[in-house]
């Protein structure tokens, strides 16, 4: 029965007395609710700033200890790289194959040998270029569709098949179509496997898997120019068939490999299946001495991811290429591109066409392809260098010092370039092997480091492709006037090249400068926090910032992003009764 409280001087007046209680009861519980989700947030927030803390002090020994299957997998996915770097060496160096000049060059009277076109150089060269930036914006949106893994095995079995193309191309308008078209799977390995790396390692092992690319890259190379040389003295017509059939070694094992690994966490948190998120963790540590019960440690990163991504939701739902545009992850976009602009504009092109090259400056071909050989080793040594000097300096440190070698080396080789004779060659293609070293010693393992660092969670995948393209943009720049500069029939710069470099080498250090900010030592969460405050990028190393403080993620999320990061986390444990 319901009860009134008639008012005597206004009878229309009339108020109920149970549902006044009902209210009273419903708004006690809504906020005995409300309190329970902030008790477990709370606990979520302190088990995210205790694995935040545990991350940032983590010894390289304790890392490989806890880490090693991360390590493992990660190296598993790098090595499709190994095929791209394989490939586009392979297709540069060709220009001083006398078997492939002769199958689709002509015969040029001054030289009294089979030579290709410059116009058809500069296609071939920049082809798998367009073909990349095809496969990078469809690899971005694919791969939150289905996953890492998933992406990177239809890109293998998409190059197996297209292999046929450039084996049984019959003039060198099939053979640029069969670039093209293996440019698109490649987008794919450029930008997937250096995310997939950032995000299995924790913060002590990222500089070392992420610049794992890099030696995969150099690999590639080294395997090329060596299969090369065994074949350069060959008289067989077809012997350049042989390099574009070793391909096919490549992509079951790798795949195989992929199949076996485990997705990324990250990726995971991001759709919203913690508990896959913990399974694939799980699956990546190994318990030791500084981790006796590795599920801890599991519940403690899930909360962190989870809070992580619920935080950069909070502020944008959407994570589209647009959103890489606006805020301050278009700050974010521009450090990624432009580090990776940096590698193509500052003379890498001299070790792309590295063989071409040195035949150019006057050595015979034999040599020029022994050259090459010990100019990848160099290459690979400076990689390997490049992780003692990361536990020294800095990101930025190495990236302008390696900057300002290159500007003084490239001098140095445009000037030996006015002069003629035997030594002047022989000194630039030494001076060759230094600036490889430098090259993968600094800018070119540390920016894949930098690329997978900048972008934010949300948007790292779709970041990382937008920097790629870029890259490949002023890649296509480059393989359309590096053949001309070199080219006897063209400019016919010779190592004068080394001036122009040079030049952008220099406007690179001062965009380095200005823009490029340190990374070293920062989790996501601290990334996040400074680029949301606009710190500017020379301040970044000694700004200090709070992460997954409570108040400020309270704030951010709101009642409603507090309840659903609960859910979510509550939700993962009723999976795991079940």
């Amino acid at each position: 029965m319901t009860s009134f409280i008639e008012d005597a001087n206004a009878p229309e007046k009339k108020v109920n007395v149970d549902e006044d209680i009902v209210r009273k009861n419903t708004d006690d519980s809504l906020q005995v609710e409300m309190n329970d989700y902030l008790s477990k947030f709370l606990d979520m927030s302190n088990d995210a700033q205790e694995n935040e803390s545990r991350e940032k002090t983590m010894s390289l020994t304790e890392g490989l200890k806890t880490f090693p299957k991360a390590a493992a997998w990660s190296i598993v996915l790098s090595t499709a790289i190994v095929m791209e770097g394989y490939d586009l060496n392979l297709i540069n160096s060709f220009y001083a194959f006398p078997s492939f000049n002769e199958k689709y060059g002509h015969y040029v009277e001054s030289l009294g040998a089979y030579s290709i076109d410059t116009k058809w150089q500069t296609t071939l060269s920049m082809c798998a270029n367009v073909g990349e930036i095809m496969g990078l914006f469809a690899a971005g949106i694919v791969a939150d569709r289905i996953g890492y893994r998933w992406t990177l095995i239809a890109s293998l079995m998409m190059v197996t098949g297209l292999i046929f193309i450039v084996f049984f191309a019959k003039d060198i308008g099939m053979l640029v179509a069969g670039e093209l078209l293996l440019g698109i799977p490649w987008g794919a390995f450029q930008t997937l496997t250096v995310t997939y790396a950032s995000e299995v390692c924790p913060l002590v092992l990222r500089v070392y898997l992420t610049t794992y690319v890099n030696v995969c890259w150099v690999f590639g190379q080294l395997i090329s120019s060596g299969i090369l040389r065994g074949f350069v003295n060959s008289t067989a017509k077809d012997s350049y068939r042989i390099p574009f059939a070793l391909q096919w070694v490549w992509p079951i094992p790798i795949m195989i490999g992929i199949f076996l690994a485990p997705e990324s966490p990250w990726w995971y948190v991001k759709k919203g299946r913690l508990h896959q998120a913990k399974h694939s963790l799980k699956r990546l540590i190994t318990t030791n001495e500084h981790l006796p019960n590795k599920d801890v440690l599991v519940d403690a990163m899930v909360n962190k991811m989870q809070l992580t991504v619920e935080k950069e939701y909070a502020i944008s739902s959407s994570a589209s290429y647009w959103e890489c545009f606006k805020g301050s992850d278009w700050r974010r976009t521009r450090i990624a591109a432009g580090a990776w602009v940096v590698q193509s504009i500052t003379g890498s092109s001299l070790m792309g066409y590295s063989t071409y090259f040195y035949e150019q400056a006057g050595l015979d071909t034999s040599m020029a392809f022994t050259f090459s050989i010990i100019q990848y080793v160099f290459g690979i040594v400076g990689t390997f260098g490049s992780w003692f000097l990361s536990r020294a300096a800095g990101r930025y440190t190495i990236y302008i010092g390696g900057l300002c070698t290159q500007i003084v080396v490239l001098l140095i080789v445009g000037g030996l370039g006015c002069a003629e004779g035997k030594a002047y060659s022989w000194a630039i293609g030494s001076l060759l092997f230094v600036f490889t070293f430098v090259y993968d010693l600094t800018i070119g393992p540390l920016c894949y480091c930098i690329v997978a660092e900048i972008p934010s969670v949300r948007l790292r995948t779709k970041t990382v492709v937008i920097a790629r393209n870029v890259y490949n943009v002023a890649g296509i720049i480059t393989a359309v006037i590096s053949p001309h500069m070199l080219n006897p029939e063209s400019w016919n710069w010779k190592a004068k090249t080394g001036f122009f470099w040079a030049g952008f080498a220099l406007a690179s250090a001062i965009w380095v400068y200005f823009e490029l900010p340190e990374t070293k030592g920062k989790t996501f969460a601290e990334l996040d926090a400074l680029f949301e405050n606009k710190v500017k990028a020379r301040k970044f190393k000694t700004t200090e910032v709070e992460t997954f403080n409570v108040g400020t993620m309270m704030e951010a999320l709101g009642e409603e992003g507090i309840k659903a990061a609960v859910q979510h986390n509550e939700n993962r444990g009723d999976v795991e009764k079940v």
